[in-house]
């Protein structure tokens, strides 16, 4: 086994990396076209899972960082699709951690790995508390963007199949086993970019502008005398005690009891106002720092992959990553490698748990309770000197 260099904590088998180009064809306009797919598939071997016979990477130590990362050969997605599919199983009860990959640019130095390490896109899930959700991040000039709203992960023990697809038209659409889970444009969800407009400087609020939503009902007045109801009454059917000694208890004071009249404090009822004209707004005008860009979608230069995470719970594991440019081929590899493995998972931990479970137990009755041997009923009549005598 190899150790792998920088903050990893766990020993690695060596992994077994397979660049496949494929002559893809497709109809285009009437006529049959041939197209080139990427495909760089990433398979580790490391451990096997504690409950089924799974072969994956995993964490192996608790409170530890992990890196590991994999260089293929260099392509940029100008003008196609890029996919990043991996497949990750949270099987600890994971509490605190994470469970994404980062795609790099080629020239990352692998020994010097870590979470200040340049990435074109991060993406996964991430855990702690609560707090579930899964991560896409996209970097652009150097900055790093996190989707405006987050978006949840499940919360279990099984493996899950992540899969983000960024199209070249600047769209994006991320799935968790095959079902989409968001999607969007990269502009809207993500702060790429300043906005389009802006709030005109020098514009304020008129004096008559009226944005109080509802207003007092002059038509509903407090009932006269209304205040005089007192929330508490004297008890009258309690009588001071014949025995009540002034010189030694004081004076005798009758106990009070919630009014059954009083309503509380009085509250005027609201109505819509129909002056009402809305939440004012300063009025937007153009950006002049704005600058439209239809390549926020682009990586010129994709060259690894890695996981790079902090896990205060280990046993996270990883399988069957793959980088590339066409969603079929993504799909088609999941149909062979995620999806049987996913449906028999589920077979395997109900078998678990079920042969998990403490055996069953019953009470044994005492002597003379429930029907004798013979199931003969007990004859009618009276018992009573039979009782007597016991």
């Amino acid at each position: 086994m190899n150790k792998i260099p920088g903050r990893t904590d766990g020993y690695l088998q060596r992994k077994r990396v397979k660049t496949k180009e494929i002559l893809s064809f497709h109809q285009e306009n009437g006529s049959e076209t041939k197209k080139k797919i990427r495909v760089n598939v990433f398979r580790y071997i490391f451990c096997i899972s504690e409950i089924f016979l799974f072969i994956g990477i995993k964490t192996s130590q608790d409170n530890k960082f992990y890196t590991l990362s994999s260089k293929f050969p260099s392509f940029s997605n100008e003008g196609k699709s890029l996919v990043l599919q991996f497949q990750v199983k949270h099987e600890q009860t994971i509490d605190c951690g994470g469970g994404y990959l980062k795609l790099h640019p080629s020239n990352i130095d692998q020994k010097l790995l870590d979470g200040e390490t340049p990435y074109h896109i991060m993406f996964g899930p991430d855990i702690c508390g609560s707090l579930r959700k899964l991560h896409i991040i996209f970097n652009y000039n150097g900055r790093n963007l996190q989707r405006k709203n987050e978006i949840s992960f499940p919360s279990d023990e099984y493996s899950h199949l992540c899969t983000l697809l960024v199209h070249s038209n600047n769209t994006y659409e991320a799935f968790v086993d095959g079902e989409s889970v968001a999607k969007g444009a990269l502009e809207d969800d993500f702060d790429h970019l300043p906005p389009k407009f802006i709030d005109k400087v020098g514009d304020t609020k008129p004096a008559d502008w009226d944005d109080q939503e509802f207003i007092p009902d002059p038509t509903h007045v407090k009932p006269e005398g209304y205040d005089e109801v007192p929330e508490y009454i004297v008890d009258k059917s309690q009588a001071k005690p014949e025995d009540w000694n002034v010189e030694e208890d004081g004076e005798w004071e009758p106990p009070m009891i919630e009014n059954p009249e009083y309503k509380g404090e009085w509250t005027q009822r609201t109505m819509k106002n129909p002056n009402y004209k809305g939440v004012w707004k300063p009025a937007q005008v153009s950006n002049p720092d704005y600058v439209p860009d239809e390549e926020l979608y682009k990586y010129s230069d994709i060259g690894a992959v890695s996981i790079e995470i902090w896990q205060v719970k280990s046993g996270t594991i990883f399988d069957n990553i793959l980088v590339g440019d066409d969603m079929v081929e993504a799909e088609k590899y999941a149909e062979s490698t995620f999806y049987p493995l996913a449906e028999k998972e589920k077979q395997l931990r109900d078998e678990h748990f079920e042969a998990s479970k403490p055996p069953e137990t019953f009470r044994d009755e005492p002597e003379g309770e429930g029907d004798d041997e013979d199931g003969d009923e007990e004859p009618e009549g009276d018992s009573s000197s039979e009782k007597d005598e016991l």
